[in-house]
């Protein structure tokens, strides 16, 4: 075995960290302790600045800062004439409402609009209702005023006649305690369904069918509802106008002749 010198072993312990010393024989020089020293400071201050370094990339309350901002860009679906056909898309109702982004952390409930304006204090039964969940929560939904008859009732809600029984109806999940948003659409729904298992008229799932969208939009017509939003089952989560999402309106709807200002879905 050929046992190196002490001089071809110092440059290994300039370079490295942990586990070099023991290289080193016992009849050591005054020189090589101090080398041994400086090493010791240099990984010290090594370690120091990259704790540094994550606690900078963290805001006040340690939370990481690659979180989601307080308020994300809903995806929005592209418009069409008709439902896309085959398999592997999720075909929802479309509400007469508003788009709402419910946020739900630190036992802090805050209602963000389609442009990110806060209407927290608008609809006091889906903030209590959103308090009773288990943060933190990020989840995308229409609110809406429903009628006796449980028809959205668009000029009630636009008219704030009755902000205190507007409801919303929730159909993704992009926030709990992990950011869902690059997971699959069905996984989302699917995970949004169990936060929502006990949760009572203020915050409702959404349900979809998958397959037929076509004879789902005759249906939706025919009782003069809005539409329907179909969702590719496999699509994640994406901000600003998606090809994934596709809605398709009822031309004969009020939503579909109503004027549509910057508060409009």
């Amino acid at each position: 075995m050929i046992i190196k010198k002490r001089h071809q072993l110092a440059p290994l312990v300039g370079t490295a960290g942990f586990g070099i010393h023991s290289l080193v024989p016992q009849a050591d020089c005054v020189s090589c302790t101090r080398r041994r020293a400086a090493n010791d400071a240099s990984l010290a201050a090594l370690l120091l600045f990259t704790y540094m370094c994550r606690m900078v990339l963290r805001d006040a309350r340690g939370r990481p800062l690659n979180e989601p901002a307080a308020f994300i860009h809903p995806c929005q679906p592209t418009t069409a004439k008709e439902p896309p056909s085959g398999p592997g898309w999720a075909h929802e109702l479309k509400h007469d409402g508003y788009r709402l982004q419910i946020h739900v952390r630190d036992s802090r409930v805050r209602l963000y609009t389609i442009n990110g304006n806060d209407w927290t204090k608008r609809y006091p039964r889906i903030v209590e209702e959103a308090a009773r969940l288990r943060a933190p929560l990020i989840i995308d939904a229409e609110v809406v005023h429903l009628s006796a008859d449980g028809i959205s009732d668009f000029d009630a809600l636009h008219n704030r006649t009755a902000d205190e029984k507007a409801v919303a109806l929730a159909f993704d999940l992009l926030l709990s305690g992990d950011d869902l948003r690059r997971q699959p659409l069905i996984e989302r729904k699917t995970a949004l369904k169990w936060v929502l298992r006990k949760a009572r008229e203020g915050i409702q799932y959404v349900e979809h069918a998958e397959g037929h969208g076509d004879k789902l939009f005759a249906a939706v017509c025919n009782l003069g509802l809005e539409g329907i939003v179909s969702k590719r089952l496999t699509s994640v989560y994406k901000s600003g106008p998606s090809r994934t999402w596709i809605k398709v309106k009822n031309p004969d709807a009020p939503a579909a002749t109503r004027a549509v200002d910057g508060t409009f879905r």
